[in-house]
């Protein structure tokens, strides 16, 4: 049962795969096109209709994945577990009266689409990847909150008697920091001295770093694992990537 749930199943797999694809692509369909105006009525009853059916399968699924789990209380805390149930609940809530109208609740129907990646074996890879670099990521993540502080402090020097209204403080000069070391730089709030500036220019360059590094740690652990594919191969929940008989060492 949890073979087939996943797609991996030798007979039935690739039939059930397909099936959970057409089911969160009909969703994302009617997720799209529910506020078009122009649609005739009886496309909105059929929508409407549609939603019930796919929420009801989704319920379904998430009830035969819980009872098909080895631990059912780990897997309803898991992450994909939390993916199947927002799946469900924002449907089963707008099913009252009193929430039809919460946009929230339809927005977080949305959350069907995360299940696309359950089924795919790259992102096995990439959860693998994350999971190993887990401890290097923790420590940059520390690192760039250090220097998203330290350049709202900088900004905040060199510019609040310049421009009180848009660096009067650490925390509004935050927002500055962090559009600048992401490198978007939406051009909303900039210095104009030429001190600023400078620290700008500093900023911008370790912001390049800041953005690189997580996708080199990330990267070099995907190519780690494609090229020594034991990591996940027989011991693996997935078993994707195992080598034939002849290669095992």
């Amino acid at each position: 049962m949890r073979a087939a749930l996943d797609g991996q199943d030798p007979r039935y797999g690739a039939r059930v795969a397909w099936a959970f694809h057409g089911l969160i692509f009909v969703s994302a369909l009617i997720i799209l096109l529910e506020g078009a105006e122009w649609l005739p009525q009886v496309v909105r009853h059929m929508m409407i209709v549609a939603e019930f059916l796919l929420l009801w399968g989704f319920a379904a699924e998430y009830l035969l994945r819980l009872w098909a789990a080895p631990s059912r209380w780990r897997y309803a805390l898991s992450f994909w577990g939390i993916v199947d149930l927002l799946a469900v609940l924002p449907g089963l809530l707008l099913l009252q009266p009193h929430t039809q109208s919460l946009r929230v609740l339809r927005l977080m129907r949305a959350f069907r689409l995360l299940k696309l990646l359950r089924l795919r074996r790259a992102s096995r890879r990439l959860e693998l990847a994350l999971e190993a670099s887990r401890d290097e990521l923790i420590l940059f993540t520390a690192v760039a909150v250090l220097v998203l502080f330290i350049a709202s402090v900088g900004i905040h020097f060199f510019e609040h008697a310049a421009q009180p209204d848009k660096f009067g403080s650490v925390p509004q000069s935050m927002w500055w920091a962090l559009a600048t070391l992401s490198t978007v730089g939406y051009g909303d709030v900039y210095p104009i001295t030429t001190g600023g500036r400078i620290f700008t220019g500093l900023t911008v360059l370790i912001g390049v770093g800041i953005v690189a590094i997580p996708a080199g740690i990330i990267t070099s652990q995907l190519l780690r694992l494609k090229t020594h594919p034991e990591g996940d191969g027989a011991d693996g929940p997935d078993n994707m990537t195992k080598k034939p008989m002849g290669d095992q060492e």
